[in-house]
């Protein structure tokens, strides 16, 4: 389903602040220079998610609905240097623990770089994906920045390493490849969470 009304409904950190309708969440996590408000952005329409200059800006989860029928979730970024060693070790603490203890989290779309692959953090949130048992999406961003050859090594890398059922996604913002197919991926995660609801 085509993305047509995003609402932002607001932002939080605490359990108590997230949104209460019983609504599949799917959350979008990445490093802090990852590109993540610009997919965000690109995905609406429009300009809802803050894009700055430097990157770590995001310190809240982020809360957008979209359609009026599933959340679309800005994750803080991790790992960029410059924050205070306390505000990370607090988005950390939070980030793991929305990841898991929400019900309503249908899975996550992780983000990295084409051009560097996966750092330490980035396999540090797959593996506890793999242990909450979450279904994911593993999108990389940037594709226009490499050629053909490197693109399809990381894509093959990736699926090995992580243990993929199928090649990673390489997306690019600036040109527009994949986000018809990104939409669709995220639209089967709120499908399979809405029929584990039926099925319950």
């Amino acid at each position: 389903m085509e993305i047509r009304d995003v609402d932002f409904r607001g932002a939080a950190l605490k359990k108590s602040q997230r949104p209460r309708e019983w609504l599949p969440h799917v959350a979008v996590a990445g490093r802090s220079n990852v590109g993540k408000s610009s997919l965000l952005n690109w995905l609406f329409g429009r300009s809802l998610a803050r894009v700055a200059k430097a990157p770590g800006k995001t310190r809240t989860l982020n809360f957008y609905l979209v359609n009026g029928a599933y959340y679309l979730v800005d994750l803080p970024g991790y790992g960029y240097a410059k924050v205070a060693k306390r505000l990370q070790a607090e988005w950390g603490r939070e980030l793991e623990r929305y990841i898991s203890d929400e019900e309503r989290l249908a899975g996550v779309v992780t983000l990295m770089d084409i051009r560097h692959g996966p750092t330490g953090l980035d396999l540090d949130l797959q593996s506890l994906l793999d242990e909450a048992g979450l279904d994911r999406v593993v999108v990389l961003t940037k594709a226009d920045k490499v050629g053909r050859g490197q693109r399809v090594r990381m894509q093959n890398e990736l699926q090995h390493r992580l243990g993929l059922g199928s090649r990673p996604m390489a997306i690019s913002v600036r040109t527009g490849e994949g986000r018809r197919e990104l939409v669709r991926r995220i639209d089967e995660l709120v499908s399979q969470w809405c029929h584990r609801q039926l099925g319950d």
